[in-house]
């Protein structure tokens, strides 16, 4: 089983109410809770470790675990509000405001982080998650205690506005990105991640010193590339689709590419080091085709695996 490990919360998408009004309608969201959501579509084995609100809005994201079939016996129900994300749509692209203060999620502690049952073989992290304290220490110390066994993929999915402290925040990244066996970032990611060089190719190396098998860069329209630990690079284009908005997109690639490598048997620390170019392309060209369902549908709505 894959365990999704960081926020859920509910993205507030924008419409216009039958007299004309703009408005907000709530739909479960969340980096890590997405890709989640996403893998459990899929037909993967998954579970949710995050911190669950006890409020309405925390009832609607178990609601959506279950319905797409997620294990969250490990969340930490708490009676705190569940964060908020506003969502604004420009040109298709999405850009939010996030209401996190005191939440359920953002106030986890890593005593209350329980022990990993042995069924779980691969651990997932990402999102804000990882930026937000004291949430963003627990998940770092579970890594640390329950990664060495595991598979492990990290998305940092970094938004700049939720960092308070940049140094301490690239402290604990960096020791993160040191015990990952997948790294997938967008190129935006990887600029801020290694900002003092001046190409893509100089940035990837940089982060693929770190210690990954495998680094992965999205560039939206323009694909995903894919590198292995000896430089060898694969690309993968961008799925063909109608494009409505970007909610969820690159959290539902991270699923399509965990789902074909767990599918191959292939979600381990020893496989992913020996991987292949083609298997890495195949696990990729899962992820974009994923993914191009997803921005073809309002808000993050990832595909079951009938909708392939």
């Amino acid at each position: 089983m894959i365990l999704c490990c960081g926020e859920a919360l509910i993205d507030m998408i924008p419409t216009t109410t039958v007299d004309g009004q703009n408005a907000f309608v709530p739909h479960p969201g969340g980096a890590v809770f997405n890709t989640a959501i996403a893998l459990g579509r899929l037909g993967a084995e998954v579970g949710l470790l995050t911190g669950l609100s006890t409020d309405i809005f925390g009832a609607q994201l178990a609601e959506a675990l279950a319905a797409s079939h997620v294990e969250a016996g490990l969340a930490l129900r708490a009676d705190r509000p569940t964060t908020l994300a506003f969502v604004r749509l420009i040109d298709g692209q999405a850009r939010y405001s996030f209401y996190d203060e005191n939440s359920a999620g953002r106030m986890v502690t890593a005593a209350e982080m329980p022990a990993v049952p042995a069924q779980i073989t691969a651990l997932f992290f990402g999102g804000i998650s990882l930026a937000c304290e004291p949430a963003a220490e627990a998940y770092a110390d579970l890594l640390a205690r329950e990664g060495q066994s595991r598979a492990v993929m990290l998305d940092p999915n970094i938004r700049p506005g939720f960092i308070e402290d940049a140094e301490r925040y690239r402290a604990r990244l960096n020791r993160m990105l040191q015990q990952a066996d997948i790294v997938k970032v967008s190129d935006e990611d990887l600029a801020w991640i290694v900002p003092d060089t001046a190409s893509l190719e100089e940035r990837v190396a940089h982060l693929r010193k770190r210690g990954p098998a495998v680094v992965i860069v999205t560039r939206g329209g323009e694909g995903a590339t894919g590198y292995l630990q000896d430089g060898t690079a694969v690309h993968v284009p961008a799925a063909h689709a109608r494009v409505v908005d970007t909610v969820g997109a690159g959290d539902t690639f991270n699923a399509g590419v965990l789902a074909s490598l767990a599918a191959a048997d292939q979600l381990t620390k020893a496989a992913l080091a020996a991987l292949s170019a083609k298997d890495l392309e195949k696990a990729m060209a899962h992820g974009t085709k994923v993914a191009g369902v997803t921005v073809s549908r309002a808000g993050a709505d990832p595909p079951w695996a009938c909708d392939l």
